[in-house]
């Protein structure tokens, strides 16, 4: 079983359109995945929170389809001055 990259990056696009997103299958199962989310929606916005987005944008497969998925969430940098 499992949630293929297709899947689950059509999930977070869908969630997250501007974002720069990298998956990693961590097991080569298709079941621990390891996601990088760069986007402007996390903003201000504390990890505890950034993460549960993630799990929205998921609509419920997080712990069913998708067994394990790490994450790594920011807003972009700030360009400088």
């Amino acid at each position: 079983m499992g949630m293929s990259e297709d899947t689950l990056m059509k999930f977070l696009r869908e969630g997250f359109p501007d974002a720069e997103i990298r998956l990693t299958d961590l097991a080569g199962d298709n079941n621990h995945w390891q996601a990088e989310i760069v986007s402007a929606k996390f903003a201000g916005v504390p990890r505890v929170r950034q993460h549960q987005m993630v799990y929205d944008a998921l609509q419920g497969h997080m712990g069913g389809v998708l067994h394990a998925l790490a994450l790594k969430t920011r807003a972009p940098q700030a360009p400088p001055d």
